[in-house]
Order: structure tokens, then C-alpha cells, then sequence
């Protein structure tokens, strides 16, 4: 069994937990987040969860109360940086077969097919033919973009928040890497998280080009951080309710078997670019989603709560989605003269 890890804060008292359900079992106040934790398992040379065991404690937290919202205790993402601009936030599009499999998607198509193929089913049918290279290989560059900085990170239970230049907001249910860089530059996978992807699809809509800037919103991931956990098919279940009944539910799947990508082909392309391996920054890559509401022609409104569920991962990842009615205001910058 994988260990799962939380991060907790009360006041200005921050602490790392082992879930042991329904119990949350504190780590020593000395590794205050699991930042700290994964520092202290690469100084001692060992694995992150030999570092946990060796750390824990014999207090314990009612997780039922703190999930719920019913304590002074909060979770946090699982996982930050004491400077949030040292978290990189970003991920890989077009990665999962989805419906495609059964269908079209391993039929190579001819060149007057391919020409009339949309530009994204043209980068899909490449990972296809070539996301899976053998070991040791370099494959396809997968699909890649950028979300921001550990700032728009948020936790369980968090809003996320259409912003007042937005045109939509959208669940993404996702499973996303975590990744630290030790003191040489080498990537260090500390485990994966639940992630709500969350973009602006109806700005998307418009021209594919718009990718890029609908991704730049504020997502959240946990709440638990998963070590080492099985990736090849894991199950779960997106559901999205509006006043308290469900609006849309869906059964999904991830994992390397349900992706074009394999996950030694994402992660090179990720960390094959050297400002990506700065040593000591996060990095936080989601590895994309099977569906999307927004495709099956739902459009969220304000208080709709999204939940997402892997199996495997800990408890269901849950967040409201607000929305902000504010007119967009111009921002002007000043000339130094």
C-alpha cells in the first residue's frame, strides 16, 4: 500500500500528517510541510516514506471533522513551496484515448485524411504512433502548457474562481506528478495528487491559439499526496451538483494504459528543457483528463460544486466554483521616467 501524506494548517501552525483512516497521524513539527519532508529524505539519502515513518508522532487528528470543515485545522494543497514563484504549474494535453481507442484513433489515416484532421486530433494521432518509445528512448513531444506559478494553487474545499476576463470556467479531472529537483538538478517524482485542471474552455472554443491563456486559472490538487502509487488504469468518477442534487456524473480513467503518452515520454519532454531542473523547485504537472463536462454541453454557474474521485488516491477532491461579475477593469503600466 502507498502511503498518502497531508499538509495541515491552524493559525500559523503548519504540520504534515500520515493518513491512517480515519485518523490523521502528525509528523514531527520539525518537517512543518512536505517540502521540508522530501528535503530532509534526499539529505539522508533514504525514501520519502522511510523519512515519514521515521517522523511520526504519537498525535493524532479526527480526519472526518477536518475534511469536513469542522476544525481549526485546514488542508493545504499537497504540496508548496516556501516561495510560491519557485512551483511551477503546468501539464500535457491530448495525452488519454478515451472513446478514440475503440474507434478510429489506431487507424492510420491516409495523407488526404490527415490533411482535413483538426490540428489537435493531428497532435493526438502522433502520440499515438509515437508517446510509447521503447526504454531508453526518446518519443513525441506530447502537447505542453503552462498554468502559473504555486500561487494558483488551491486545496481541497478552496474556491476556484472564473475571473472577471474569463468567459467560462470548467472542471478538469486529472491526475498530476509532483516533482521536486534535489541540489543536483535531478528531477525527483515525490508522488501524484488529485488535480481539478480548471480552464476557460468557452475562450478555448474560439481558436485553438487561445490554449495557452484559458489554462492561466487557478486550479487545486489533493488533498492527499500519494507515494509512488500504481499509474497503469486507475478508475474514478468526476461529478459536478448545482443546489445540493447532481448535475452531470461521469465514470473516467486515467493512467499510462489509457493515455497515448507513457509517463517516461511526458516526463522527459517536461524536464528535457534545462530551466525546468533548477535545483530545489517544485514542479506540479498534470497529466490530462479523460472528459470534460463542458464537452458533454454543461456550462457551470456560480456554486456549482465540482468533486473528483481516483481510486486510490485518499478522499474525494471537492471545490466550489465562483464566479466573478466584477467589470473587467483596464490595466495600465506606468513609464519610469
Amino acid at each position: 500500500m502507498s502511503e498518502h501524506l497531508i499538509q495541515l494548517q491552524r493559525a500559523n501552525t503548519r504540520r504534515v500528517a500520515l493518513v491512517q483512516e480515519p485518523k490523521l497521524r502528525l509528523l514531527s513539527p520539525e518537517v512543518p510541510s512536505i517540502y521540508a519532508l522530501v528535503a530532509a529524505a534526499i539529505s539522508e539519502g533514504g525514501a520519502l516514506s522511510q523519512a515519514a515513518r521515521r517522523n511520526v508522532t504519537g498525535e493524532h487528528l479526527d480526519y472526518d471533522a477536518i475534511y469536513a470543515g469542522d476544525s481549526d485545522w485546514k488542508i493545504l494543497p499537497a504540496i508548496d513551496h516556501p516561495e510560491p514563484a519557485r512551483c511551477l504549474v503546468s501539464g500535457t494535453g491530448l495525452t488519454h484515448l478515451g472513446s478514440a481507442r475503440d474507434r478510429q484513433a489506431m487507424h492510420a489515416p491516409s495523407a488526404e485524411e490527415f490533411e482535413a484532421l483538426t490540428d489537435s486530433m493531428k497532435m493526438f494521432r502522433w502520440g499515438l504512433a509515437g508517446g510509447r518509445p521503447r526504454p531508453g528512448s526518446i518519443g513525441t513531444s506530447p502537447e505542453w502548457f503552462y498554468k502559473g506559478s504555486g500561487s494558483v494553487l488551491r486545496a481541497h474545499d478552496e474556491v476556484l474562481t472564473v475571473p472577471s476576463y474569463a468567459e467560462d470556467g470548467g472542471e478538469e479531472a486529472e491526475i498530476a506528478g509532483i516533482y521536486v529537483n534535489d541540489a543536483q538538478g535531478q528531477p525527483r517524482r515525490i508522488g501524484m495528487a488529485m488535480g481539478n485542471e480548471f480552464s476557460d474552455h468557452c475562450f478555448e472554443k474560439h481558436n485553438y491559439l487561445n490554449l495557452a491563456s484559458s489554462k492561466l486559472r487557478t486550479c487545486s490538487i489533493g488533498p492527499e499526496l500519494v507515494i509512488d502509487p500504481e499509474f497503469e488504469s486507475v478508475t474514478g468518477e468526476v461529478m459536478i451538483a448545482r443546489a445540493g442534487r447532481v448535475l452531470w456524473q461521469k465514470q473516467i480513467r486515467t493512467g499510462e494504459a489509457e493515455m497515448c503518452h507513457s509517463l517516461q515520454n511526458i516526463e522527459h519532454h517536461h524536464f528535457k528543457y534545462e530551466t525546468h531542473r533548477r535545483p530545489g523547485d517544485v514542479h506540479v504537472h498534470f497529466f490530462g483528463a479523460d472528459c470534460l463536462s463542458f464537452g458533454e454541453g454543461i456550462r457551470l454557474a456560480d456554486g456549482d460544486v465540482m468533486e473528483i474521485t481516483f481510486d486510490g488516491f485518499g478522499r474525494p477532491l471537492r471545490n466550489v466554483l465562483r464566479i466573478n461579475n466584477d467589470q473587467p477593469k483596464l490595466i495600465s503600466v506606468s513609464a519610469m521616467k
